[in-house]
């Protein structure tokens, strides 16, 4: 029996964009094909015409049905970039998103002391504290998450970088070991439980976990703020991710809690992404 010739870079990757739903379909087959041959992008253009294995067909395939279900190309290759730096993920963590640099950005702008205590919660991957870490290598950067998986990615992903940040499981601040920092960052979950979003896309995949927060999608900010101020040092920040529609209610729960210097800042896309505030010298004996 005559065996079945093999098929091109070419014939892969154009049968692949022709059923692949996404932005970016050819961009997709390409980074599927490289994962699994080791080919690069460069040479499928280069040579269209090399012949591929039969096994490696098949895993390619295997993916590209995956993706055609809308599994995030981030899952199927197993990494994604973040503030230029490579990050293992699974799907037990939120894929880092680019609109969550821009809270690295706000972090990296605020004045705060040369060896500053910086502790990022529900750190998933890990993305925040080793960006932050990559640019800021004095401060002590402390990380936590309450998902062992997610703990033990973000510790590799450390490894990995070879960037200093511990890694502690804790229920926000309920597992950490007794300290006050100078700032408190977190991209926590936002999203109301009944959002028609969390059945859509490629947030099916990801976990509920680090998506979703009570009916409102505030519960766990509201906990973080609540608690932050027992945990800072005076003058110290706290810097949130939020929902783009919730930077007013954000902003009155900082001023509930004692915070001053309360401002909202805008994402890449020109949304209120982010809320930062500061723990006054003398506010701490103010708290509601």
């Amino acid at each position: 029996m005559m065996s079945k010739p093999l098929l091109t870079c070419e014939e892969l990757l154009s049968g692949a964009v022709g059923v692949i739903s996404s932005d970016t379909p050819r961009l997709d087959a390409e980074l599927l094909l490289n994962h699994v041959s080791g080919l690069s992008r460069t040479s499928f253009r280069a040579f269209p015409e090399r012949e591929v294995d039969a096994p490696i067909v098949a895993e390619f395939e295997r993916l590209v049905a995956q993706r055609i279900e809308g599994m995030p190309i981030a899952y199927l290759l197993g990494h994604q970039e973040f503030w230029s730096l490579p990050f293992k993920v699974s799907s037990s963590t939120l894929i880092p998103r680019p609109d969550t640099e821009c809270l690295v950005e706000q972090a990296l702008a605020l004045s705060l002391p040369d060896n500053a205590k910086v502790l990022d919660m529900g750190t998933g991957t890990g993305a925040i504290a080793l960006a932050l870490a990559s640019e800021q290598p004095n401060w002590l950067i402390t990380a936590c998450d309450l998902q062992e998986d997610a703990i033990a990615l973000a510790q590799a992903n450390a490894r990995e970088l070879r960037l200093p940040v511990n890694v502690f499981q804790s229920s926000w601040f309920t597992g950490l070991p007794t300290d006050r920092f100078d700032l408190i960052v977190s991209n926590p979950p936002y999203i109301a439980s009944g959002d028609d979003h969390l059945g859509e896309g490629g947030v099916r995949f990801e976990p509920a976990s680090a998506l979703v927060a009570g009916a409102d999608g505030l519960d766990d900010i509201r906990q973080i703020v609540a608690e932050a101020p027992a945990w800072l040092n005076n003058n110290g920040w706290l810097l949130l991710e939020h929902g783009f529609d919730q930077a007013s209610v954000v902003q009155e729960l900082f001023s509930k809690h004692g915070f001053s210097n309360i401002e909202s800042r805008k994402d890449y896309g020109g949304n209120d992404r982010m809320t930062l505030g500061q723990w006054p010298e003398q506010g701490a004996d103010d708290v509601e």
